[in-house]
Parts: structure tokens; C-alpha cells; sequence
């Protein structure tokens, strides 16, 4: 792989716009890795952004060892591409191992990267555009500023979309969808999803948000009649019991205390959803059942054990989604400076069911002596 290494020697610089390497041999592992320049404390390194089927990993490498990273990944990888601000490469790795690269120039030098790992984000709702809900929220001024202190709730709604935005081609544009957001409260992201599907995105959506808190829900029920949203209503009721629909396209819930997440992802793998977004929150369900002499040693200390705990529960939560037909991924919501309850669920349906996956989650379930809620609701009767 000498030209590879000489090829890597050339644009490993402040001119390279990004790479990307794909095609793996196997596909259980890493399947794909982004590289791009960025700055810290004015010095110059490259990022190397690898994807499995369920995480991202972020590696910050200096140009020669970021060379010597990405040619390991080449001994397991077909195809890498690049782009300079004066050329592309495409590079193939045949099953022999014989290196191939291919260039194109460019009449025309490309503009700078924007290599600061500081740099601005472009936002889906950008500051300095205006948003009716988002001022009414207080967490915009009339004028499109975000408010200082409201910032982080800003970045957290932006996120929230940036998952929808994701699914996007799971929803069909050709009729009206349902998406039910258990739990909704100030319903700062229900208002986001609504003017993010309907106003920028055109889909014929109707959401209902469902909460527990009477005055919340009237409040938000007063916005939906002040902005014209006719689709979008909110109503006081229990996830438990909730049997308002017949069948649902997506199902939210985020920050659902306890067993009312169990509850809502029951609701949804019933309803058939085609997508689930779930930001689990308070799981002490499994906390007063877990009992392992192997693990009794560490279980002492009351926060490990309740960090484990949580853990747990959404690992299982997890695979139960697999073996209910779901494709399901566990993600970072927002930073962990900012809350430590920032995983999120998403599963999308796939209609394949995993019965290995059932049998897994009871094992762990056996060795730990844990009986979750959502078990208990997917498998009460022998039909499932």
C-alpha cells in the first residue's frame, strides 16, 4: 500500500475537504468512517468519525497518525474517497489487496474547509429566523435571537430533529401520519416536530400529545389555536390507558419516568409503529430487583449500582425492540455535561423479528434476577 501511504502524505493538510472510507469486507464491526480536518488549540488534526451498526466513535489524530489509523482500516475496507480543495481520489482495495487510485482535478480550487472544531453548527431551526413557538416558549426573542440561557434547550430541540430528520424516509409522504408523544409536558419538542414536518417539511402529519399535567396541556392547547396548528392537540391521560387510536406512525416519548417508558413502547409495538423515539428517564424498576453474587462486590456502592441499573434497563429495552421487528440503535440525545440521562432510543420497524434476541435478553434477565415491565406487557399471553 506504498501509493496509498504517499497519497495520504499529499493531502493529510489543511487543503483535504473530507474522506470517506466504505465497502467493508465484514459487516459486523466498523462499516464506515468519515475524516475531516479540524483545529484545536491552533494546531492542526483530523477526525476520524467511525460508524457501527449502532455508535459512533470520534478519534482526533495528528496528520501521521491519523495516516497510519486509516491504512489499518484500508486492510479491511474496499473503497476510500477524497476531496481536496484541488482534486478527488477514489481509492479501491481489491480482495488481493492491490491498491488502485483514480484522480480528478479541478478547473476551479474549491473554498477553504471550515476546519475549527468550534466552528458555528447550522442548525434545521436556525437563529435569527424567527419561530412563533419557540418565542412563546422563551426560548427565542421576537427578532430570532435564542435567548442565552435558553440555549442548551435550543440545542436539544435541534438535536431532537436532527433524529426525525434521519427517519425521514421511513414516513410516507402520500397520506396523513399519527405520531403520538407520550409524556409531551412543556412540549417544546412536540411544538418542534409539528412546524418541522408540516411547515418546513409539508407532510400531512397529525400529532397528539398526551401528559398527565392539566394546566400544561391547556396552556399548549391555547398555542396550537394561537399559531393555526389544526392538526396538532394535546389531551390530559396515562400512557397506560391511552386507546385513542387505532394505529400510530411514530411514537414519542422522552423522559418518561420508570416503567411509563415499558408502557409507551408496549403501546407502540402494538401499534405497529414504523418509528420509535424513546429518551428513557428514572429507571429504578430493575435497581430494587437486581441480585448477583458475581457482581455483589460492586453493587455495594448505591450509584454504581443505580447507573448500572439504568444501563441495564435500556440495553434490554433495547433488545426487546429487536425482537419485536425493530432495526434499534442507542444514541447520545444531548451531552452528558448537561443531563446524564441523554440516551436515546431509536428503532425503526423492519418486520423481521429476532427470537435469539428474546432468548439473549432472557439470560442477562436470569443472571441478574430481573423481571422488567416491558417483558412483562409484550409477553402476558402466549399469542406473541
Amino acid at each position: 500500500m506504498e501509493n496509498l501511504q504517499e497519497l495520504l502524505n499529499q493531502v493529510l493538510n489543511i487543503s483535504l475537504v473530507q474522506g470517506v472510507i466504505s465497502n467493508p469486507r465484514a459487516k459486523d464491526g466498523v462499516l464506515k468512517i468519515k475524516v475531516r480536518p479540524i483545529e484545536k488549540k491552533e494546531k492542526l488534526y483530523f477526525q476520524l468519525e467511525s460508524f457501527t451498526r449502532t455508535q459512533a466513535f470520534h478519534e482526533n489524530l495528528a496528520a501521521t497518525d491519523a495516516s497510519k489509523r486509516i491504512l489499518d482500516y484500508m486492510k479491511n475496507f474496499r473503497q476510500l474517497q477524497i476531496v481536496t480543495r484541488s482534486a478527488d481520489y477514489s481509492v479501491l482495495v481489491s480482495n488481493k489487496g492491490k491498491v488502485t487510485i483514480q484522480n480528478k482535478q479541478h478547473k476551479k480550487v474549491r473554498k477553504e474547509a471550515e476546519f475549527s472544531h468550534n466552528r458555528s453548527k447550522k442548525y434545521i431551526l436556525q437563529e435569527g429566523v424567527a419561530v412563533p413557538f419557540l418565542q412563546d416558549l422563551g426560548v427565542m426573542t421576537s427578532d430570532g435571537k435564542v435567548v442565552r440561557s435558553r440555549f442548551d434547550k435550543f440545542r436539544q430541540i435541534n438535536r431532537f430533529l436532527e433524529f426525525i430528520e434521519d427517519v425521514l424516509p421511513q414516513l410516507d409522504r402520500g397520506r396523513e401520519l399519527t405520531v403520538l408523544d407520550f409524556g409531551c409536558g412543556k412540549s417544546y419538542l412536540t411544538f418542534a416536530m409539528y412546524y418541522y414536518l408540516h411547515e418546513l417539511k409539508q407532510y400531512d402529519i397529525r400529532i397528539i400529545g398526551l401528559d398527565l399535567k392539566k394546566e400544561v396541556i391547556l396552556q399548549c392547547n391555547d398555542l396550537t389555536e394561537k399559531y393555526g396548528y389544526d392538526k396538532l392537540t394535546f389531551l390530559v391521560g396515562d400512557i397506560a390507558d391511552y386507546e385513542g387510536v387505532e394505529a400510530v406512525d411514530m411514537v414519542v416519548t422522552l423522559h418518561a419516568c420508570d416503567t411509563a417508558t415499558d408502557y409507551a413502547l408496549a403501546k407502540a409495538i402494538g401499534w405497529n409503529a414504523k418509528v420509535i423515539l424513546s429518551v428513557p428517564c428514572c429507571q429504578h424498576e430493575l435497581n430494587a430487583q437486581i441480585s448477583s453474587d458475581v457482581l455483589a462486590p460492586v453493587m455495594e456502592y448505591g450509584l454504581l449500582k443505580e447507573r448500572f441499573a439504568a444501563l441495564i434497563t435500556d440495553g434490554l429495552r433495547a433488545k426487546y425492540l429487536e425482537s419485536e421487528g425493530y432495526n434499534t440503535q442507542v444514541l447520545e440525545f444531548i451531552d452528558m455535561e448537561h443531563t446524564p440521562k441523554n440516551i436515546l432510543l431509536r428503532a425503526v420497524k423492519t418486520g423481521k423479528k429476532h427470537m435469539d434476541a428474546r432468548e439473549k435478553v432472557r439470560e442477562c434477565e436470569t443472571f441478574l434476577q430481573a423481571k422488567p415491565t416491558l417483558e412483562k406487557l409484550l409477553y402476558q399471553d402466549s399469542s406473541r
